[in-house]
């Protein structure tokens, strides 16, 4: 835009200034950009090019203001025709008056042999502005604003240029850490660009905007991860907490540039923008050069939001405002720390929030259609039983090792309750169409747990006296006639208040089974309770209890020491009775437990079944891919009563694409001399046997096989056509596409059907 209108001190005294009146001080330039060239005054019908300070004479001002509205009308009509760029040229025209109107009114003098011609002289193309005059200069002067971009490609390119052009200027003046920094920025943009390329998505708002130019609107490409859901929950953050509303709106204020603004106070945005645009590609390329730690830590970061976020909007379209709100807060609140963790910094796993629950992912839905057989439902039954208790026995570990810190241990055990879920929605799929229970086998899984006792708190302790096993008996009586119960003393806090109990009394046996607990209290940071139980332990007695006439006999006793309690959570010792220090030959079984370890955590390597559902064939229709990798289930088929096929009938094409797929995948998998999966070459047989068994029912079922068979296409043809009109809406364009090309396979075969 050129150099139009300035309205400035002059620097040269007036022909005959009037002597009552003293020159004002210089102040500094007031420049309004925007505005061409205009004719030299003379043809402004102006007597004089420049005006003395004091009071305005009312011809010029009158003129100015006449000249502006002509602009302002003339942007209203350009409007009005649909012309919006001559709109915006004629408005920011018009605004430019502003400046040159308000010194008018202080008396400032004003320069006006660069005043534009009337808006119908206005050339079509501003032409690019001289270059200005080293010694007035006072603000670096930027190229011009390109025109608008039609594609994110066009923006991404003007604004690196701008960027170049920018680092030029900076080397030629000799500054170099500007030129640097530009440079920087102008490596993101060329990172971008090749990013763009090469179709993946672009990120613009990590992108700084240069001064002048306008945010990239209608062209940013979002994260390829949660495409709708992170926009459907932004919205549902802003109706539910409007608390944070305003600071996300101020985050945002300083990349939308201000249209009335002149663009001689903008060239001060790039040195505050820089450094946070100088840190962005490191901060990207951060987990690329990071350990192995710093990337569990990234990736069990995203998970638990992405966890976060899923549960926020189940509990959104529940109408559960509260905990809507409450998952969306602990969502953003591990937003700084997902930041430190891309720039490669430790962060505190223990404050990360739990993953929540959603009880739906582990309940069977059936849909409307012939029932299953009672065995088949209890074995579903079954394998939702274990399936949940694994997944719940995974949070548990992993809650456990995420307030440890152990970030490995804890990755390990979140990529397992994923695993289970997969089973699950594996078996959802199958028992929602109907069919038997998916194939499923144990595997032994090896873990490293922390061993505790959660349902106890850390000031309780619990003390299990079990049985005895060959118990003294007092002289001159039998085993049987031996009535036995177990008194037991432990110093703590003091001597004087020592907790004492006793078991009930167990008769004729001298191998009685007490099967008893107590729980004892207990201060774990007191040191009374260290020396406790370094020193001292409890005390057992073995006690015959007395008739009418007599009193309760000690035959023995056994001390249990509970300096294991250190670095253990469970002591279970086998103790000897002693008479004084005389062994008796009996032995007492007893037991300690408290919730965890006082001076470490106690890890045990624990090796457990574990179920693992097999995958569906992909045979099935379902295969059809979901908006989120799910996939949608299939309608069950109905079967006429008389019918002695039990297995489902499909699309012979369909059957013919999968195995064709599955062929190639195989051949290639051969080429490249690598393994073929169990499950591929599996499911390929599993293509081969079903079509061969469909094309034999059809050929010896007569006339009622082939009208069950044409109704089942039917019924996937509508199947596919509301799966691809459902994925194209949800922004799954590949699977809508390969749903589209299955339905096109059942129509062809439908229409060959009729003929």
């Amino acid at each position: 835009m050129g150099k139009g209108l300035l309205a400035t001190p002059s620097h040269s005294p007036a022909p005959t200034p009037p002597a009552s009146v003293n020159l004002p001080a210089p102040e500094p330039r007031v420049t309004v950009e925007g505005l061409p060239p205009a004719p030299p005054a003379s043809s402004l019908g102006l007597a004089r090019p420049q005006l003395p300070p004091g009071p305005c004479s009312t011809g010029p001002l009158a003129q100015l203001q006449s000249l502006q509205r002509e602009y302002k009308l003339a942007a209203l009509h350009a409007k009005q025709q649909g012309d919006t760029s001559a709109a915006a040229r004629h408005f920011r025209v018009a605004k430019s008056f502003d400046a040159v109107l308000e010194a008018l009114s202080r008396g400032e003098p004003v320069d006006l042999t660069h005043l534009p011609p009337p808006p119908d002289q206005l050339p079509p193309e501003l032409p690019s502005p001289p270059p200005q005059p080293p010694t007035p200069a006072t603000v670096p002067s930027m190229p011009e604003v390109p025109s608008p971009p039609r594609t994110l490609l066009e923006a991404l390119e003007q604004r690196m240029e701008r960027y170049c052009v920018a680092a030029a200027q900076a080397k030629t003046k000799g500054d170099q850490r500007k030129a640097r920094m530009h440079e920087r920025i102008v490596k993101q943009y060329q990172d971008a660009i090749r990013a763009h390329k090469a179709g993946k998505a672009v990120d613009v708002a990590e992108l700084p905007v240069p001064p002048g130019f306008p945010p990239i609107q209608g062209l940013e490409a979002c994260e390829p991860t949660q495409p709708s859901l992170v926009g459907v929950l932004e919205t549902a953050m802003k109706l539910a907490n409007q608390d944070e509303g305003p600071e996300d709106e101020e985050d945002e204020e300083p990349k939308k540039p201000n249209s009335s603004v002149a663009p001689t106070a903008q060239p001060k945005a790039p040195p505050s923008r820089a450094p946070q645009s100088g840190s962005t590609p490191a901060a990207k390329a951060a987990p690329k050069g990071t350990s192995t730690r710093a990337q569990q830590q990234l990736a069990f970061l995203e998970g638990r939001k992405k966890q976060l976020l899923q549960a926020a909007l189940r509990a959104k379209q529940k109408n559960d405002m509260e905990g809507a709100k409450m998952h969306l807060r602990q969502a953003k609140g591990l937003e700084p720390m997902l930041e430190a963790s891309r720039n490669g910094l430790p962060v505190d796993i223990a404050k990360v929030p739990p993953a929540p629950v959603n009880k739906d992912d582990f309940t069977l839905v059936q849909r409307p259609g012939p029932g299953l057989s009672q065995e088949s439902a209890r074995r579903y039954g079954e394998l939702t039983k274990l399936i949940r208790q694994q997944h719940e026995m995974c949070l548990n570990h992993s809650n456990q090792f995420t307030h440890l810190g152990n970030i490995a241990e804890t990755s390990k055990f979140e990529k397992l309750a994923e695993d289970c879920k997969r089973s699950m929605e594996t078996l959802k799929q199958a028992f929602a169409r109907g069919l038997p229970t998916p194939t499923a086998h144990f595997e032994q899984r090896t873990f490293s747990v922390i061993k505790i006792f959660p349902d106890l708190s850390s000031n309780d302790m619990l003390l299990f006296i079990v049985k005895g096993v060959n118990l003294p008996t007092p002289p001159g009586m039998s085993p049987g006639d031996l009535d036995v119960f177990i008194r037991f003393d432990f110093p703590y806090p003091n001597v004087e208040e020592a907790q004492k109990d006793k078991t009930s009394v167990i008769k004729n046996t001298d191998s009685p089974e007490f099967k008893e607990q107590f729980k004892l209290c207990i201060n774990r940071s007191h040191r009374g309770f260290r020396r406790a139980i370094q020193t001292k332990g409890i005390k057992f007695e073995v006690v015959h209890k007395g008739g009418l006439f007599k009193t309760d006999r000690v035959l023995g006793i056994a001390q249990l020491k509970l300096d294991a309690l250190e670095t253990a959570c469970e002591v279970r010792e086998i103790l000897e009775v002693l008479d004084g220090r005389r062994p008796t030959g009996g032995r007492l079984e007893v037991m300690v437990r408290i919730r965890e370890p006082l001076t470490a955590q106690q890890l045990e390597t624990m090796t457990e079944r574990w179920l693992v559902i097999d995958p569906v064939p992909a045979a099935v229709p379902a295969q059809v891919a979901g908006p989120k990798g799910k996939a949608p289930p299939m309608p069950v088929p109905t079967r006429e009563p008389g019918n002695r096929s039990a297995r489902p009938l499909h699309s012979l094409s369909v059957l013919a694409f999968d195995q064709d797929r599955l062929k190639q995948k195989i051949v290639a998998l051969r080429q490249a001399r690598r393994p073929v999966p169990q499950e591929v070459a599996q499911q390929y047989q599993d293509i081969v046997q079903r079509s061969q068994w469909q094309r034999a029912q059809l050929e010896q079922g007569g006339p009622t096989i082939r009208r069950e068979y044409m109704a089942q296409l039917e019924h996937q043809l509508q199947f596919y056509t509301e799966a691809a009109r459902r994925l194209g809406n949800d922004g799954s364009r590949e699977a809508a596409k390969e749903a589209l090309y299955r339905r096109n396979l059942v129509e062809n075969e439908l229409q060959r059907l009729r003929r």
